[in-house]
């Protein structure tokens, strides 16, 4: 927001410096983000927070100066001349939309000359940056950059039968902005129109058709409430942004209407003549008066650490426009003005107080009473998958959550819901050396699409030795209308298949010791048959993994060998020991025994795995996959040799090569009764 220094004298006196002014401002919250000086004047821009829309207009700004530096504030009093002539005669406000458009107002100013703004108006407008048109326009400008209240001046010629409707727009509708571009609107927009035609799309930008010229006689002030989603919405959308559409978008005084529109009539009457039809149309809802805040002068002390008493208190309340109705030593009763909607708790009231009185007043040492932050099981174990991962030397990646539909269809193990699609595609999300996959505006499914591009884009960069994880939310399709959002955890690197699935073991057992990780069979494109498997964690999925079948790099431009996997955060959530444990370790040497067994190939690792895993009883410390190995002419062509090793060892003794053969012997004739598997013994 840019102020003018001349502009706001009108309403406050300015005799401090400048540096002292914009100092005191920075530290009661409105940053200062620099001055310019323009012919005689200075334009002060200011950060203003999105929680205060009441700064985002010169009397706003000169409120909190006259507060900071207790001295008078000046606030117009507009009274406009009224003709006989009633409003009513002329014109008529029907709203259709009131989910969109909360009130609407208008006034009728007949027999206006069109001409330029006096020099005064001219110089301050020039110093925010506002271009001049011309009075009427200047006018509506100049109130809006006064009060914080956009405004909106119309043609009434071009006002078809006076009618004012303000309705949903039509799918498909065309109106021709004043900036002369052609908008295609939809029911979600809402639209000003007379019988016949659009004339405005509401709170964002006036028609062309009915905007002021140099032939217009008669003006219609509209002064209206729009709701702040839609304007947002509608803005975003059609990419067409205003000081209009972003004052609504943060919401404006709906107190305040009757007062823009007053000092707009009286401006234009003013300086570009006419008559004022008597009355105001006013159709919608009325404000809803706020409701009283007490606020405990202990509070202050509490959570400020220092002691403010009440007259200083209620007297920078009051100076904030809060209407003070009780004060006493230990509390204050006070209702805020329609301007302030931010403040609706009694800390509100003491954060007022503190910015005001000023942060620098309180002493670096002081008491005040704080109470440790204690993070959520789920934290701590996000905190634990973090640090995990990391030691595997994966680095965290933070991708959109937005995708372009052909990579929503690519992986989707979750749902086969189709996805959300959002009304705003994202742009910039995808660098240019992205393939041409079209518009991204699908809410993902799975993250593992995301890593898969942060991949390709290393590729291309010849970044070597990519290892990404990232935790974050996926958006499932739900029968309410809006979508589920679980945890997931996705992880892409170019090691080997049993190296990732590894990550994932070591992962889950430092989640916890004692839970058991088995593999069935997936079917997915994006994953190579042979080395891709669905994980199971105590009876429930807990994810895939698998290496990007010669189809799905060609999907996602990938050249080099990549491994994906995708876990469900929840499932795992549910095993995790919080509180740190220990085991003793054996001090006893291990027996390693290996086993290369013929099978059919339809026999997968995982069966084999339990098989062993059963057998070899509490003396089985650790199974480790070698290799497959086929050999056609000695084995036969639906044959295969799996080569495995296990770690037997005891935790009471050292065990005897008796022990150990008995072990093995029983994993062989397990395997060969359930499996079928002949041991190779040379």
């Amino acid at each position: 927001m840019i102020v003018s220094w001349n502009w706001l004298k009108q309403y406050v006196n300015l005799d401090m410096s400048h540096d002292e002014l914009v100092d005191r401002l920075t530290m009661s919250g409105l940053n200062h983000e620099g001055t310019e000086n323009i012919d005689g004047d200075r334009a002060i821009d200011l950060e203003v927070t999105s929680n205060r829309p009441d700064c985002l207009g010169h009397l706003g700004v000169a409120r909190e100066i006259a507060v900071l530096f207790d001295t008078p504030l000046t606030i117009p009093d507009p009274q406009p001349a009224e003709d006989a002539d009633p409003i009513t005669d002329h014109c008529s406000v029907e709203i259709l939309c009131p989910e969109k458009c909360f009130r609407y107002t208008a006034r009728l100013i007949r027999g206006v000359k069109i001409g330029p703004s006096p020099d005064w108006m001219l110089d301050r407008l020039e110093t925010i940056g506002v271009t001049p048109v011309n009075n009427v326009v200047d006018i509506s400008n100049y109130v809006m950059f006064e009060c914080g209240q956009p405004l909106h001046a119309f043609d009434f010629a071009k006002v078809t039968d006076g009618k004012i409707i303000v309705r949903a727009g039509q799918d498909k509708e065309k109106i021709e902005a004043i900036d002369h571009r052609s908008y295609e609107l939809q029911p979600t927009d809402c639209v000003i129109a007379d019988s016949s035609v659009p004339v405005a799309v509401g709170g964002v930008m006036g028609g062309a058709d009915s905007e002021i010229n140099d032939a217009t006689t008669d003006v219609l002030v509209e002064a209206a409430y729009f709701d702040q989603l839609c304007i947002r919405n509608t803005a975003r959308r059609l990419k067409l942004f205003s000081p209009s559409s972003f004052r609504f978008e943060r919401d404006v005084d709906s107190a305040g209407i009757d007062w823009a529109s007053r000092r707009c009539c009286e401006l234009i009457l003013e300086h570009a003549g006419g008559k004022l039809c008597s009355g105001v149309i006013d159709v919608g809802q009325q404000p809803t008066p706020p409701q009283p805040i007490v606020l405990r002068m202990s509070q202050i002390e509490r959570l400020l650490g220092i002691k403010i008493d009440e007259s200083t208190a209620a007297r920078i309340l009051a100076a904030l426009g809060l209407d003070v109705s009780a004060q006493s030593v230990e509390s204050i009763t006070a209702t805020p003005p329609s301007f302030r909607k931010d403040l609706t708790r009694e800390v509100d009231l003491v954060e007022e107080v503190g910015r005001i009185y000023g942060y620098d007043q309180i002493p670096d040492n002081v008491n005040v009473p704080m109470s440790a932050s204690i993070k959520q099981d789920s934290e701590r174990t996000l905190d634990k998958i973090r640090g995990v991962l990391t030691a595997c030397g994966y680095d965290e990646a933070l991708t959109a959550s937005v995708i372009p539909d052909v990579w929503s269809q690519t992986f989707s193990p979750w749902t086969d819901q189709p996805p959300h699609q959002i009304s705003q595609p994202m742009l910039g999300v995808l660098e240019k050396a992205s393939q041409n996959v079209g518009a991204v505006d699908r809410l993902r499914r799975s993250i593992v699409p995301s890593l898969l591009e942060v991949r390709r884009i290393n590729e291309y960069k010849f970044n070597s030795d990519v290892h990404l994880f990232e935790t974050a939310k996926v958006y499932l399709p739900s029968s309410s209308g809006l979508p589920d959002e679980p945890w997931k955890i996705a992880l892409v690197s170019d090691n080997d298949f049993f190296h990732v699935k590894g990550t994932i073991e070591a992962l889950v057992s430092h989640i916890n010791p004692d839970s058991t990780l088995t593999t069935h069979t997936c079917d997915y494109d994006i994953f190579d048959a042979d080395k891709s498997c669905e994980l199971q964690l105590g009876g429930k999925t807990l994810g895939f993994v698998g290496e990007i079948s010669a189809a799905g790099k060609r999907s996602f431009g990938l050249r080099r060998r990549a491994i994906a996997a995708e876990i469900d955060f929840a499932v795992l959530a549910e095993t995790a020991v919080i509180i740190p444990q220990f085991e003793h370790m054996s001090s006893y040497p291990p027996v390693t025994r290996d086993f290369n067994f013929i099978v059919e190939n339809a026999i997968r690792w995982e069966a084999l795995e339990s098989t062993v895993q059963q057998s070899g009883g509490e003396l089985l410390e650790s199974i480790s996959f070698k290799e497959i190995f086929r050999d056609t002419d000695k084995d036969g062509a639906d044959k295969k040799r799996v080569l495995l090793s296990v770690v037997l060892r005891s935790a009471n003794d050292t065990l005897t090569g008796d022990q150990a053969d008995a072990v093995s012997n029983d994993i062989i004739a397990n395997c060969q009764k359930q499996h079928g598997a002949t041991l190779v013994t040379s």
